[in-house]
C-alpha cells in the first residue's frame, strides 16, 4: 500500500501537536504518527490522502496562534505497519496495568497484563487520555456489572473492565477497522467482550449499564452524552476522556443537566478524564 507522508512544523509543541494527532487520526484517515523535534509526522493512505481535510485540521490549530506548516511526499511501497511495530513501546499504568504488544516480553510483576495488536487502533495506553481511562477503571468497582466501552478502539479498556470480573461487557465502535482489531484482542486476551459496529444510535431504550466509558473526543461527547445517560442506570457511573482541561467546564454543564454529577477529575499533558456519576435529573 502506497502511503503519504506529512511533515508538519509547530511554533508550538503542546498540547497543538497532540490535537493535530486526535484530530487527524481519530475523525480522519491518518493511521501512524511520528513526533519530531519540531512537530509531527503523521501517515496516510495515499488514496485518503486529502488537501481540505489537511488544511481544516491545520487552521484549527492556526487559530490559537500557533505557526503551523507543512510539506507532504509520497512515499515508496513498504511494509509501514511493520515499520511502526518495531518502533512501538509497551506502558505500565501506575504500576497496575502493563499493556504490551505480543513482541514485547511478558511481566509477572503487574496485577493486569494486557496483550494489544495495536494495527494502528487507537487505544494502547500511549495517548494519556487512554491512560487516564485505565487509572480510573481500576479504582472502579467492576465485578458483576454491566459495562460499556464507547468508542472502544482496540479494546483495550474493554478487556480490562472483562479482566476485573465484569458480569457482562459491550464495546461499540463506529470504525470497522477498530472492530475488527478489538474482535482479535478480545480473543487475544481471552475474554467475554461483545463487539459491536456502530454509534450511540445502538443504545436503545431495552439496554442498561452499571459502568459506561466514553474516550472519544469533546464534540461526540457533548453530542451522545444523554444517549449515555438514557442507558446508564441511577448511580451509574460514566468515565469520559478525550477532551483538554479547558473542556470541563462545557462538558460538565452539560451532565449536570442530564443528573450526571462530576465526582472526580484526572490531567495528564494537559488532557483530562472525568467520573461522572448518574444521581438523577432533579
Amino acid at each position: 500500500m502506497k502511503y503519504t507522508e506529512v511533515t508538519i512544523t509547530l511554533s508550538k509543541l503542546e498540547p497543538y501537536r497532540d490535537l493535530l494527532i486526535y484530530s487527524l487520526g481519530d475523525e480522519g484517515p491518518y493511521d501512524s504518527f511520528e513526533n519530531t523535534n519540531q512537530g509531527l509526522k503523521a501517515y496516510v493512505p495515499t488514496a485518503d490522502y486529502d488537501e481540505a481535510f489537511l488544511e481544516q485540521a491545520l487552521d484549527e490549530v492556526r487559530q490559537m496562534n500557533v505557526e503551523c506548516t507543512c510539506t507532504v511526499n509520497e512515499l515508496p511501497d513498504k511494509d509501514y505497519n511493520e515499520e511502526w511495530e518495531r518502533q512501538h513501546q509497551a506502558v505500565l499504568v501506575e504500576g497496575f496495568c502493563y499493556v504490551r504488544a505480543p513482541f514485547h516480553p511478558h511481566r509477572n510483576d503487574v496485577k493486569y497484563e494486557i496483550e494489544i495488536e495495536p494495527k494502528m487502533s487507537f487505544g494502547t495506553a500511549h495517548h494519556a487520555t487512554t491512560y487516564l481511562m485505565l487509572s480510573l477503571l481500576e479504582a472502579e468497582p467492576v465485578e458483576g456489572r454491566r459495562v460499556l466501552d464507547m468508542g472502544s478502539g482496540t479494546g483495550v479498556l474493554a478487556i480490562l473492565a472483562a479482566m476485573k470480573g465484569a458480569a457482562y461487557v459491550e464495546a461499540i465502535d463506529i470504525d470497522e477497522w477498530a472492530f475488527r482489531n478489538a474482535q482479535e484482542n478480545f480473543e487475544r486476551n481471552g475474554v467475554n467482550v461483545t463487539p459491536l459496529l456502530g454509534d450511540a444510535s445502538l443504545l436503545t431504550t431495552d439496554k442498561s449499564f452499571d459502568i459506561i466509558l466514553a474516550n472519544i473526543n469533546r464534540n461526540i461527547l457533548l453530542r451522545d452524552m444523554q444517549a449515555y445517560a438514557r442507558v446508564l442506570k441511577l448511580g451509574g457511573t460514566l468515565l469520559l476522556s478525550g477532551f483538554y482541561e479547558h473542556d470541563v467546564e462545557v462538558l460538565r454543564d452539560k451532565a449536570e443537566s442530564l443528573g450526571l454529577r462530576l465526582v472526580q477529575q484526572k490531567s495528564r499533558n494537559e488532557w483530562t478524564a472525568l467520573k461522572l456519576v448518574n444521581v438523577g435529573v432533579k
